[in-house]
C-alpha cells in the first residue's frame, strides 16, 4: 500500500506557509550569555515553546513547554487574546508571545488566559495564580513584578505570586487599561498598552474608552442560533476611541499625561528608557503633523522635543522614536526626498539608503534595516539589509543578497536572513561580528523552488518578480496571472524564497506569474509611497498595466489570456482591474476586498484619502461600488470570483456583499465564495488548501484552459 504525497496546497496550509518550526521572537541577554526565542517542535506543529540558547556551550534547551504546563489540555483562548492574535495575524498556538526583564532572566507569557513565568537561567516554568483571563503579561525591568491585563484592569503581582492587586480598574465595560485599541493594533503597529519605567516603580498606562466608536455586528449565518458579535469599529469619518495616558505608581496613585489630545488624538508610540524622560509620539487625525513629547512622570506635563509636518502624511516606523544612550532623539524622517536616520538634529544617512526600521541603539552606533535608496548605484531589487550607522559612516552587516533583519544586545547579534537560493530563513548568532552559532530551524522544505526573475518594468522602473513554470522550455507563450498586493505596507517583490512559493505553484499549473510593486508600495522612496494620496485606484492599477505591457517585450506572455488574483488590498486591486480595464484583464479572483472605502477604518483610509465628509468625491472616485456597472462597449464583462470570510472583523463581509449587489443590479455575472467562520486570515488547513484549488479551477475555466488535475503538482 502506498500513500500519495500531500499536495503543495495542503502542505502550504498545514505548515502555515512553511513558517512552523522556524525560530522567531529573539531576545538577547545584555551580558551576551544567552538568547531566548520561540519555536515549535516541527514544521507541522502549531504549538510554540520558549527556548534558550546557551552561548557558552552552544546548546539549546526548552524553558517552557505549553503541553507540560497545561498538562496536555487543549489551549482555550479568551476573546481578548483571539482579537490580539487577529490584529497581529498570528496563526500559531502555545507561547506565541512573551516578555522578559532587562537581564533576560525572567520571562512571562499567557496560556489559556493563565499567567506563567519561566526562569530562563535554570529552565523552570510555573503558573502564578491570578485572576484572569490574563492578557499581555510583562515583567518589570528588575524582574520583581509582573504586570498584566485582566477584564479591562491593569494588575500587578510579585514574581513569586505574592501581592496581586489592581492598579487601574475599568470604570465601565467600554473602558480598558493597558490594552491597545483597535486602530493602534491594526494600523499603527502599536500592540501594547502599558510600559514599565526603567526603575520598575511605576508604569505608563493607556486608558481606552471606546464609547464614541460606532458599533457593528458580525454574525455567523451558518449558525443562526448564535448571537451576533458586537464590535467597536471606527469607520472612516466616524469617531475613534478616546485614548488617554497615565503614570501609575505601584501603590495605584496615578497622574494623567497632558497634551493637546483634541489636536493630536492618536497615541502612536511610547518609549521609556534610562536614557531620558518618557517619550511619546502623537499624531493629528489627518496624520500630516505629529509631535515628539517628553513626559514629566511626576506631574504629567509634556514638553515638545520635535515636530514634523508633511503635505501628504507622516509614516510610522518600527523602533522609533527613542533616546540614544547619550539622550539624543532618534527618529526616521522624510527629508530631501529620502527616508533618513536622524540622531539629534543631524541626519546620519542620505539618499543612498531608504531606512525602514531602527533595530538597536548603542553608545557608538545605530543598527537599522534599510533598502537601497533612489540615489543608489545598484537598485538591489527586493533586498533589505542590516546596517551599522554612526557619524563616521555606514557599514553593511548583512552581505548575501536577500531580506535581513536583526536583534542585538551585549555584543551579540542575531541576524535573520532570507534569500532566493534557500528555503525559509536562517538565524545566525554573531559575537563581535563573527559567527558564534546557528539557531536550528525545524521548518519543512517546500519541495519546490521559485523560478523567479527579479526585474524592473516600464518607464517608472516598477519592481517586478516574474515566475515561469519549473519545466518551461520557452517555446510557447503562456497565459498570464498577476499576483499582487500592490498597496501600502505590502511589499511582495522580495529577494527571498518562501514569499514566492504560491506564485510558483500557480506558475507550475501553466501560467507566467507576475508580481509588481507599483507606486504606493514600500521600500523605494517617500515620493513612491505617497504618489497614491487621494488616488489609490488609478495609480496602482496603472502601474500593474504598465508593468504587464513592459514585461511582454521580454517574456513569452499571452496577452489575450490575462488574469489577476489578490487578497485584501490585492483583492481591491483585482476587482479594479476587472471593472476598469476589461481590455487588459480577462478574469479576477477578488479576495476579502475593501469595496466601499467609507467602511474601512479611520487611521488607514483617512491617511490616503482624507476625511470622507470633506472629500466625498475622492472616496467615490476610488470606490469599487461605483464601478460595478462599468462595462466597456468594446469589451465583455469579465468574470470575477469574490471570496470573503464571514467572521472578518477587519474587512467586514459587507464589502463583498455590497459589491455583489451592485454587480447583480448591473446584470453582471459573478461568483461569490463565502467562508463560514473565517476571519481576514485563513488559518484553517482545509480552507486554505481548497481556496488555492478553487481559485485555480476558476482561473482555468475563465481563461478557457481546461480542467485542473488536482494534486498533480
Amino acid at each position: 500500500m502506498t500513500t500519495e504525497p500531500a499536495s503543495f496546497p495542503r502542505r502550504h496550509a498545514r505548515t502555515q506557509r512553511f513558517t512552523l518550526g522556524a525560530p522567531r521572537a529573539f531576545t538577547i541577554a545584555p551580558d551576551g550569555s544567552r538568547v531566548a526565542f520561540l519555536r515549535s517542535a516541527s514544521g507541522t506543529d502549531r504549538t510554540h515553546r520558549l527556548w534558550v540558547l546557551d552561548l557558552a556551550t552552544g546548546t539549546e534547551r526548552t524553558a517552557a513547554d505549553p503541553g507540560a504546563l497545561l498538562r496536555g489540555a487543549d489551549e482555550q483562548l479568551p476573546p481578548e487574546e483571539r482579537a490580539r492574535r487577529e490584529r497581529s495575524r498570528e496563526g500559531g498556538a502555545g507561547i506565541v508571545d512573551y516578555a522578559a526583564d532587562t537581564a533576560v532572566e525572567l520571562a512571562s507569557f499567557a496560556l489559556s488566559g493563565r499567567l506563567f513565568t519561566a526562569e530562563l537561567t535554570v529552565g523552570t516554568a510555573r503558573e502564578l495564580p491570578v485572576p484572569g483571563p490574563v492578557i499581555d503579561p510583562r515583567p518589570s525591568p528588575d524582574g520583581r513584578h509582573v504586570a498584566y491585563v485582566a477584564r479591562g484592569a491593569l494588575r500587578v503581582v510579585g514574581a513569586e505570586g505574592e501581592g496581586d492587586r489592581a492598579l487601574a480598574e475599568a470604570e465601565s465595560e467600554s473602558v480598558t487599561y493597558g490594552l491597545a485599541e483597535f486602530i493602534a493594533a491594526e494600523e499603527m503597529g502599536r500592540s501594547r498598552g502599558f510600559w514599565w519605567s526603567p526603575g520598575s516603580d511605576r508604569l505608563l498606562v493607556a486608558r481606552v474608552d471606546d464609547t464614541p466608536v460606532r458599533r457593528w455586528w458580525i454574525s455567523d449565518p451558518a449558525h443562526p442560533e448564535r448571537e451576533p458579535q458586537q464590535v467597536a469599529y471606527p469607520a472612516a469619518g466616524t469617531d475613534n476611541a478616546d485614548v488617554r495616558l497615565f503614570v501609575v505608581d505601584l501603590d495605584g496613585a496615578r497622574t494623567e499625561v497632558v497634551w493637546n489630545r483634541a489636536g493630536y488624538p492618536y497615541l502612536a508610540r511610547v518609549h521609556w528608557s534610562a536614557a531620558g524622560a518618557p517619550l511619546i509620539l502623537v499624531q493629528a487625525r489627518d496624520q500630516r503633523s505629529q509631535l515628539f513629547l517628553a513626559v514629566d512622570p511626576d506631574t504629567g506635563a509634556t514638553r515638545m522635543v520635535h515636530a514634523d509636518e508633511d503635505p501628504h502624511w507622516l509614516e510610522l516606523f518600527p523602533g522609533v522614536p527613542c533616546w540614544s544612550p547619550s539622550g539624543q532623539l532618534v527618529r526616521i524622517a522624510d527629508e530631501g526626498g529620502a527616508r533618513v536616520l536622524t540622531v539629534g538634529e543631524r541626519p546620519l544617512t542620505g539618499a543612498q539608503l531608504h531606512v525602514r526600521a531602527v533595530l538597536d541603539v548603542a553608545d557608538d552606533d545605530v543598527l537599522v534595516a534599510a533598502s537601497a535608496g533612489e540615489a543608489a548605484a545598484d537598485p538591489e531589487i527586493g533586498e533589505v539589509h542590516v546596517y551599522r550607522v554612526n557619524e563616521l559612516g555606514v557599514e553593511r552587516v548583512s552581505q548575501e543578497p536577500g531580506v535581513h533583519t536583526a536583534v542585538r544586545a551585549g555584543g551579540v547579534t542575531v541576524l535573520v536572513s532570507s534569500t532566493l537560493d534557500h528555503a525559509g530563513s536562517q538565524a545566525q548568532v554573531l559575537h563581535d561580528g563573527k559567527r558564534a552559532a546557528t539557531v536550528m530551524s525545524h521548518a519543512e522544505h517546500p519541495g519546490l523552488s521559485p523560478r523567479v526573475t527579479l526585474t524592473q518594468g516600464g518607464a517608472r522602473r516598477i519592481p517586478c518578480a516574474v515566475l515561469m513554470p519549473t519545466d518551461y522550455s520557452g517555446d510557447t507563450s503562456l497565459p498570464v496571472l498577476l499576483d499582487p498586493y500592490g498597496g501600502p505596507h505590502g511589499q511582495r517583490v522580495v529577494a527571498a524564497h518562501n514569499p514566492h512559493l504560491t506564485s510558483q505553484w500557480f506558475a507550475d499549473q501553466g501560467f507566467a506569474v507576475i508580481v509588481a510593486d507599483g507606486r504606493g508600495t514600500p521600500g523605494r522612496s517617500p515620493a513612491w509611497e505617497k504618489a497614491v494620496r487621494d488616488d489609490l485606484a488609478a495609480v496602482v492599477l496603472e502601474d500593474q498595466v504598465d508593468a504587464l505591457h513592459a514585461l511582454a517585450g521580454e517574456f513569452p506572455l499571452d496577452l489575450t489570456r490575462v488574469a489577476i488574483r489578490g487578497w485584501s488590498f490585492g483583492g481591491y486591486l483585482a476587482a479594479l482591474a476587472a471593472l476598469r480595464r476589461p481590455d487588459v484583464f480577462h478574469a479576477a479572483v477578488v479576495g476579502a476586498p475593501v469595496t466601499d472605502l467609507r467602511l474601512y477604518d479611520t487611521h488607514y483610509q483617512e491617511r490616503y484619502l482624507g476625511h470622507p465628509a470633506r472629500q466625498p468625491e475622492v472616496y467615490r472616485r476610488n470606490s469599487l461600488i461605483d464601478d460595478a456597472g462599468l462595462v466597456d462597449a468594446a469589451e465583455p464583462a469579465r468574470p470575477m470570483m469574490i471570496i470573503h470570510g464571514l467572521a472578518d472583523d477587519n474587512v467586514v463581509v459587507a464589502h463583498s456583499l455590497r459589491l455583489s449587489s451592485a454587480l447583480l443590479a448591473a446584470g453582471r455575472a459573478h461568483e461569490v465564495l463565502p467562508l463560514s467562520g473565517v476571519t481576514h486570515m485563513t488559518p484553517q488547513e482545509t480552507v486554505a488548501e481548497n481556496l488555492l484549488l478553487l481559485q485555480l479551477d476558476f482561473l482555468r475555466r475563465a481563461l478557457g484552459l481546461g480542467p485542473t488535475e488536482h494534486g498533480s503538482r
